[in-house]
């Protein structure tokens, strides 16, 4: 009985250091916020990490998908002409729209900081209404305005003049008009990023710029941008993901004509694999997206962290 008196007596102390630590562990930080995203994590792990694999292991199968034929779909791919089309068509879209979006978005984020706060909500929600839209309705009501017999904008231009114009019928213009869609939605998105980083940017900075003699454009070019670099950065690579990745609006006012020269990778991948059987040869397009945004991605972020190690 002593014995066993004396062994409760020494692992009592044990059981209340652990139960202390694990309260410790609990009160982190760190810990609470990993278990808070726990469950998003598993998430990403089921839905994406799971496909991308699987994505993988089809583009290295037959049209059948019976038997493992390694690189052989990507050399396939290399040896069309419609593929590098696409490549082109791709980066013309992403790197276009976005340039617009950020630029258009950084504009009128300034008008918006600069007018008077009780008005400043109403303009916001305004001006947010076509990144809320779901892009699929809104594209669907931009159809309506290319449209080659009823368009509205070819009715205004009639008005004073000006000959129709084929939107979505020739080349030159169905680009410029997925282009313009994809710029009408996303450039909100960079106005109220932009915005938020425009507010924590300290109005003493400002001030000690202008007693210094800086005008309108040097205080933009000297404090407002080197404060904005992260936000720019990652606004952009997000942005560059999303439009990289466009299906809707390409697949809702072109479906990647005249001739397949509107197609992106994705819905150039869907024309393959799924209207044309080939599900192997679509991952295979899919997959090509990666190295692209992967080598823009470690461009971007590698100038996030040397700005960070700088400061």
């Amino acid at each position: 009985m002593a014995d066993v008196a004396i062994e409760r007596s020494a692992t009592a102390p044990r059981t209340v250091r652990k139960r202390a630590s694990l309260r410790t562990a609990l009160k982190r930080k760190s810990t609470a916020a990993f278990l808070m995203t726990l469950p998003l994590i598993l998430l990403i792990a089921l839905l994406v990490i799971y496909p991308a694999f699987y994505s993988l292991h089809l583009a290295t199968l037959n049209k059948s998908m019976q038997r493992f034929i390694g690189l052989g779909n990507f050399q396939f791919l290399f040896k069309r002409e419609t593929f590098w089309l696409v490549v082109e068509q791709s980066c013309i879209f992403a790197i276009t729209a976005v340039v617009f979006k950020a630029l258009i978005g950084f504009i009128v984020a300034h008008v918006v900081h600069n007018i008077p706060a009780k008005g400043q909500r109403k303009w916001r929600g305004m001006l947010l209404v076509p990144w809320v839209i779901p892009p699929a309705m809104s594209t669907l009501a931009w159809l309506w305005l290319f449209d080659p017999s009823y368009s509205a904008f070819n009715y205004l231009l009639a008005g004073v003049g000006v000959d129709r114009i084929p939107w979505t019928g020739e080349t030159g213009w169905a680009r410029f008009s997925v282009i313009l869609v994809n710029i009408w939605f996303g450039a909100p998105f960079f106005m109220i990023m932009y915005l938020a980083a425009l507010k924590s940017v300290p109005d003493q900075l400002y001030e000690a710029a202008a007693i210094d003699g800086a005008n309108w454009w040097q205080r933009i070019w000297y404090v407002t941008l080197p404060m904005m670099r992260n936000i720019i950065a990652i606004t952009t690579l997000f942005s560059l993901i999303v439009t990289f990745a466009n299906f809707d609006i390409v697949r809702i006012l072109t479906a990647g004509g005249p001739l397949d020269r509107t197609h992106m990778f994705a819905t150039w991948a869907f024309r393959i694999g799924i209207e044309g059987g080939d599900i192997p040869l679509g991952a295979s397009v899919s997959l090509f997206m990666v190295p692209i945004l992967a080598i823009a991605a470690v461009f971007i972020l590698r100038d996030i962290n040397k700005r960070g190690n700088e400061a």
